[in-house]
């Protein structure tokens, strides 16, 4: 297990997550044992234009760091930034029922790449599961899992490309009450992959959001 993911930072206005069914306090939605806080001044203009996920934090990463100064940990793990997460202690419940963020998805053009870099702060891998567009990776990050999407071998026209975040989903206890919560904004639940779990896709661009989300049951 590799350190613990404790906080994520989007590029969207708070008001958005609150329309999602969240609850906001401080411009930021607390799930679990981490903190997404919402950003949307940080893409102004800047080289994250666009939103989505601009970044995570993690706990005692530098101590986890593969490096003759631990204290000076890197800025990006496979150009996936690593920037300060503020907490929020709040733990109201949110009217969505999510209780945890089951995964955080990324995607890569090199997987080895991008495996070198998580090992190089602590992470093993845990498994491979082969898809249809190549192969799935997965990581464990305290009660968060990291799914790195991509191809089983690089293709060379791409391999320069840095990693980047994808989207989240969330474990929520309550499916089908997010489902009238959001209504429309939510997609059909439809069986996951996981055996015995259900998940939806919130239509995140209807609402405003830069981030694509997805909705499990536990």
């Amino acid at each position: 297990m590799g350190p613990p993911l404790t906080g994520l930072v989007v590029g969207d206005p708070p008001h958005v997550w609150a329309a999602a069914g969240f609850t906001v306090v401080d411009d930021a939605v607390r799930i679990g044992a981490v903190t997404v806080r919402c950003d949307p001044a940080a893409v102004d203009g800047g080289a994250r234009a666009g939103g989505g996920i601009l970044g995570w934090a993690f706990a005692d990463l530098a101590e986890a760091v593969d490096l003759a100064d631990v204290a000076d940990p890197p800025a990006a793990l496979d150009g996936l930034a690593l920037l300060d997460v503020v907490p929020v202690d709040d733990t109201t419940p949110h009217p969505n029922g999510v209780i945890r963020i089951d995964h955080v998805v990324v995607a890569t053009p090199d997987q080895d790449r991008t495996e070198a870099a998580l090992a190089a702060v602590g992470f093993d891998l845990r498994r491979t599961r082969p898809t249809t567009y190549g192969e799935q990776r997965f990581y464990r990050a305290g009660e968060v899992i990291i799914e790195v999407i991509g191809p089983a071998t690089p293709d060379p026209a791409h391999v320069d490309r840095p990693a980047r975040f994808f989207g989240l989903a969330m474990t929520t206890a309550d499916l089908d009450g997010a489902a009238v919560l959001l209504g429309d904004a939510l997609g059909r639940a439809k069986d996951a992959v996981q055996p015995g779990r259900r998940i939806a896709t919130l239509r995140h661009e209807a609402i405003g959001s830069s981030v694509p989300v997805a909705f499990m049951t536990p």
